[in-house]
């Protein structure tokens, strides 16, 4: 059976490989030590962050102009950033050039950028490599909370009703909606009714759904296997995909060698369907639900998260459907919520009764 997160993470750790030769040699011991505690997707954005920071050091520091490329730095040489150097780097992560593309962050980029570079510097100082932890008196770049975009009750509707009915689709999208209906469908359904990440719901296979119990099995963040629940709605989406479009494409291509036929959600090419595919029909069919809304499956997840919070009020059920690990997390996204409940809670206590 084809496993996604597995072949997932064998192109992540090719690419990785390929970071680390454009790296100086010594940062070879830090993947290596953080592994047993990171996943790959974690060490393959330690190394994007670091191949920016040691560019910056490179063609922006003084101390630093002899060396002909990153490739000449050593571990030493961390104890020659000064703290002043690495707030100039703060600022210059702002707006900065990168083989030839130009790159902006707002504080949330800068900020996991800044942790990459303290996280390095720990390392090292941590293995007595370096005798100071100069990044450790770095000020991270304050956070501000974003309100949580999510849809309401009536969007829902028009959000499945254009999947389904392809409402103000051009003539070239209904064309292609005509053939993706069910599935399309099924998706967002899916999405809305499970919370599930996008990952989560690229990587389904066929073996992972059970209609007897309405159970699926995804892997989560970390590579953890979790066994979730739907409801009829999903349960009828499902079926309907899986006995119809899904069943003919299938057939119509079973003479051919289809690397990702146990996939359950299927492109046209019969191949397991992209997370950027499912971005892009999220995008497309909100645009008609809520336009103006910026859309995304995060934001699917949401709605599910809010949905789910409003009608049992259990904040620790809603960070155990959604996996997430600290129940902080959620109380996080969805404090705004709570605020209603004490609202509507001091709406009922009456201290008079009425006449």
């Amino acid at each position: 059976m084809a496993n996604y997160f597995s072949e997932r993470d064998k192109t992540m750790t090719r690419r990785l490989r390929e970071l680390r030769d454009e790296l100086p040699e010594f940062c070879d011991d830090f993947f290596v030590g953080i592994e047993p505690q990171t996943t790959t997707l974690t060490r393959l954005n330690y190394a994007y962050d670091l191949r920016i920071f040691f560019d910056y050091l490179l063609k922006n520091v003084r101390a630093f102009r002899k060396y002909d490329s990153v490739l000449d730095f050593t571990v030493d040489d961390l104890s020659r950033v000064t703290l002043g150097n690495l707030e100039a780097y703060l600022e210059y992560l702002s707006y900065y050039e990168f083989d030839g593309r130009e790159y902006t962050n707002g504080d949330k980029g800068k900020a996991r950028k800044i942790s990459t570079v303290r996280t390095f510097y720990k390392y090292f100082f941590n293995h007595d490599r370096i005798p100071a932890n100069i990044a450790a008196k770095l000020t991270m770049p304050k956070q501000h909370d974003k309100d949580i975009i999510r849809l309401e009750h009536r969007e829902v509707e028009r959000i499945l009703d254009a999947a389904e009915n392809g409402n103000g689709m051009s003539h070239h999208q209904r064309m292609i909606q005509r053939n993706t209906k069910s599935r399309d469908v099924a998706i967002l359904t899916l999405l809305l009714g499970t919370g599930i990440r996008v990952s989560e719901c690229v990587g389904l296979n066929l073996g992972d759904i059970d209609f007897e119990t309405n159970a699926f099995t995804v892997t989560r963040k970390g590579g953890n296997r979790a066994i979730l629940y739907f409801g009829d709605e999903v349960a009828a989406a499902l079926t309907e995909y899986i006995e119809g479009e899904r069943k003919a494409l299938v057939e119509r291509c079973e003479k051919l060698n289809v690397p990702d036929k146990d996939a359950l959600f299927l492109s046209l090419q019969v191949n397991r369907i992209s997370v950027r595919a499912v971005e892009n029909l999220v995008k497309k069919y909100a645009l008609e639900a809520a336009p103006l809304k910026k859309i995304s499956p995060h934001k699917l997840r949401s709605t599910f998260g809010t949905n789910l919070y409003r009608a049992t009020g259990d904040i620790y059920m809603v960070a155990d459907v959604l996996g997430h690990r600290d129940v902080n997390t959620t109380k996080k996204h969805y404090a705004a919520i709570e605020e209603d409940h004490r609202k509507r809670a001091a709406q009922v206590i009456k201290l008079r009764k009425d006449d």
